[in-house]
């Protein structure tokens, strides 16, 4: 039977679902609101990201504008921060926050934080697992066989522990970004709390990300009788 017929996916999952709706929901309303809200120093995206890393000492990192809505990245290998339209040249506390965020990706990169490294070199391997995992998942189901339900487990686990692995990393881009904010002035004491909102909110959608893949996992091992649960 296909996960999504069996009444036991939805016990292991609501949880998760539930958290991930909530995340996204209040990411957008929280991005939104301060949106609205201009910095008092009309500081924009850009401008703030650049003052971070040359704050930093980093030379080496271009700065692009890049399509999308809040499509914002820090690309390791070709050593470039992307920002959107609504953060690259907007001077709004959400703009800031979100392109200091970024800056501090490339800080970890410049700084050779360990866990960024890990989660650079499990891309090609997460990327793999997530196309084939679900392939291999939804052909043991109907061939009721074990092995091959293993097998796709095991894939999947990959994707799990790149989530977990996601979770320090956000959390380290948004604390540099907070402490740089602060130290170099380039927002007062209150409107760093209110773009420290738009981190916090953010970083509640990878939290939801990884809880959900966890109770993912956690349901196909039930599957599998690992966890008490039959075929």
């Amino acid at each position: 039977m296909f996960a999504f017929f069996d009444p036991m996916y939805f016990v292991f999952l609501a949880p998760g679902l539930a958290l991930s709706l909530y995340a996204t929901w209040k990411t957008k309303a929280t991005f939104s609101k301060y949106s609205k809200v201009g910095s008092r120093n009309r500081m924009t995206g850009a401008q703030a990201a650049t003052l971070m890393l040359e704050r930093s000492g980093i030379r080496d990192v271009k700065i692009e504008r890049t399509g999308g809505w809040l499509s914002d990245h820090y690309d390791p290998r070709k050593k470039v921060l992307r920002l959107s339209d609504d953060v690259y040249s907007s001077n709004s506390l959400s703009a800031i926050g979100v392109a200091c965020h970024e800056a501090g990706h490339a800080m970890q990169d410049s700084h050779g934080y360990a866990m960024l490294s890990l989660r650079s070199a499990l891309v090609p391997a997460t990327n793999f697992s997530s196309m084939f995992s679900y392939i291999v998942l939804i052909g043991g189901f109907l061939l009721q066989s074990d092995p091959l339900m293993l097998v796709g487990v095991c894939l999947f686990s990959v994707c799990v522990v790149f989530s977990l692995v996601t979770l320090p990393v956000e959390w380290d881009a948004s604390r540099r970004a907070k402490v740089a904010m602060d130290e170099v002035g380039m927002l007062s004491p209150e409107e760093n709390r209110h773009a420290s909102k738009v981190l916090n909110a953010a970083f509640l959608t990878y939290l939801a990300a990884a809880i959900t893949s966890l109770l993912t996992l956690l349901y196909y091992l039930f599957r599998l009788g690992l966890l008490g649960g039959d075929e």
